[in-house]
């Protein structure tokens, strides 16, 4: 399987018959492929009307350019045979910033030869013996031309190339004591919109027992008093987390259930103990807490709450897992700690497993905190900082005498997930806003489940154990399922 960068510009040289417009089509959207021969139907007779070839390259220049310039993917198949075309189409990728590939098809002459007697019009014997020679000079060309990739795809024999990513995922529901996919990693969804209109209970019920069945190893759900801008406008709605996940606990699912994250700022620590440990106890242990320092003044304004300066927080955080600690441990004995005092802690149901708390935030403190403290950190899946981030955390675990690699790491993951390549960029357009198509597909890393396979196998590389997922466009329990192969 070929694997190439995205956006970028992929040139194709070969002859005719050697596959390039099957390729193109199995891994692109329509779109995004400008053709030489389809541009002919459009402005000539159809795909082989040779007189048409000046008019119908104009137009594929003049795309090329305005699709390159906007920093989207742009597929040019043509033979690929002219190096001052070529050069032009690198030159532009090079002022655009996108990566320049070219995909060069080495089909056996035999097997072109075969594909071409196949079809309805035929490119002449000789011409055809002609693009095969030229196909030879030009690969000596290419490697003097400086794209950043050249790669050489060879088909087998009666068939043309790789299909799509999508086409090999196969999902099954998996027992609930084996949550793990295949590359070693939780997934988690996270639910952070709620369209449930006239029926909230039988919404989030269908979400949940969706999840469930798709395999994923547990159920997030954000906690916020108003909803935050980043995902929808501010009425809509946004429920108390707590009374939700009571509601998702009776459905008796095997999701492991939770908050991503809680602010220190909205109840006293030793109330959220008593929720999540009440939880832990609904579910047979398979509660998580995540926590954070909070962030937006608005919700706290809105609601007559105290937001005290970043380390005042900071120091809460502290004061919150100290707490926590306390009641969730055995017996109703006084507690003297290093932040907290508690003249007994007696606090029932104890909860029935232990409960990780995952410590929401990218700041050094945050992560130190962590460190020393927490279960495990959540950050975002940015691959180009997760690994000081984790450095951080796990310096300061080892500081602390604790064994870093006890210190869980989880990401936040934010993509555009379309069942294939139309479907994907058919999303982005509805959801990008006043954002530039190709900006907004790279953000959100726009791709089908199995290109988002491809990146969480390197999270795993950098040591992550959980992905928490949320879409933004999660609306029925078939979007929940169209996650689903992420959990193979």
């Amino acid at each position: 399987m070929v694997t190439l960068p995205d956006p970028a510009l992929v040139v194709l040289v070969g002859p005719s018959g050697s596959g390039k417009s099957t390729w193109a089509e199995t891994r692109y959207r329509r779109q995004e492929i400008v053709s030489s021969d389809g541009l002919r139907g459009v402005v000539g007779s159809g795909p082989h009307d040779l007189d048409a070839s000046d008019d119908a390259f104009a137009i594929l220049e003049q795309v090329v350019e305005a699709r390159v310039g906007r920093g989207l993917t742009t597929v040019v198949d043509t033979l690929g045979f002219d190096a001052e075309r070529r050069l032009r189409w690198l030159g532009l990728a090079r002022s655009a910033g996108l990566p320049a590939v070219v995909v060069a098809f080495d089909t056996e002459a035999e097997e072109c030869r075969r594909r071409n007697a196949a079809r309805d019009r035929q490119v002449p014997a000789a011409v055809l013996a002609g693009q095969l020679k030229r196909h030879l000079a030009a690969l000596a060309e290419l490697a003097e031309e400086r794209w950043d990739r050249l790669e050489r795809v060879v088909p087998e024999p009666g068939r043309v190339a790789d299909r799509a990513p999508e086409a090999g995922i196969r999902h099954t529901t998996r027992a609930p004591e084996d949550r793990r996919t295949s590359q070693g990693l939780r997934i988690v969804l996270q639910v952070s919109r709620f369209p449930w209109g006239e029926d909230p209970a039988a919404w989030l019920g269908e979400m949940a027992i969706a999840a469930d069945e798709c395999g994923f190893e547990g159920l997030a759900v954000m906690d916020h008093l108003i909803q935050i801008p980043q995902v929808d406008r501010a009425w809509a709605p946004i429920p108390e987390p707590w009374v939700t996940l009571g509601l998702l606990a009776g459905l008796r699912t095997g999701l492991s259930l939770g908050t991503l994250v809680t602010p220190v700022t909205f109840r006293a620590p030793g109330i959220t103990a008593k929720a999540a440990a009440t939880l832990s106890a609904l579910t047979g242990g398979r509660s998580f807490l995540g926590l954070g320092a909070g962030w937006w003044d608005r919700e706290h304004a809105a609601y007559g709450l105290e937001f005290p300066p970043p380390s005042a927080r900071l120091d809460a955080v502290e004061t919150a897992i100290e707490t926590m600690r306390a009641l969730w441990a055995a017996g109703t004995k006084e507690y003297a700690g290093s932040r907290v005092s508690l003249p007994e802690t007696t606090s029932y149901p104890r909860p029935a497993g232990a409960i990780p708390i995952l410590l929401g935030g990218s700041g050094d403190r945050t992560l130190r905190i962590a460190g020393r403290l927490a279960d495990g950190i959540n950050v975002a899946s940015d691959l180009d900082a997760l690994g000081a981030r984790i450095a951080t955390a796990r310096g300061a675990a080892t500081a602390a005498g604790r064994d870093p690699v006890d210190l869980r790491v989880t990401v936040l993951d934010l993509p555009v997930i379309g069942t294939d390549r139309d479907d994907t960029w058919s999303r982005v357009e509805r959801l990008r806003g006043r954002t530039a198509a190709a900006a907004y597909a790279k953000r959100t890393n726009a791709g089908t489940a199995a290109d988002q396979r491809d990146r969480y196998g390197a999270l795993a590389d950098h040591g992550v154990d959980t992905v928490f997922v949320a879409v933004a466009d999660l609306e029925r329990a078939d979007d929940v399922a169209r996650l689903g192969p992420l959990c193979v």
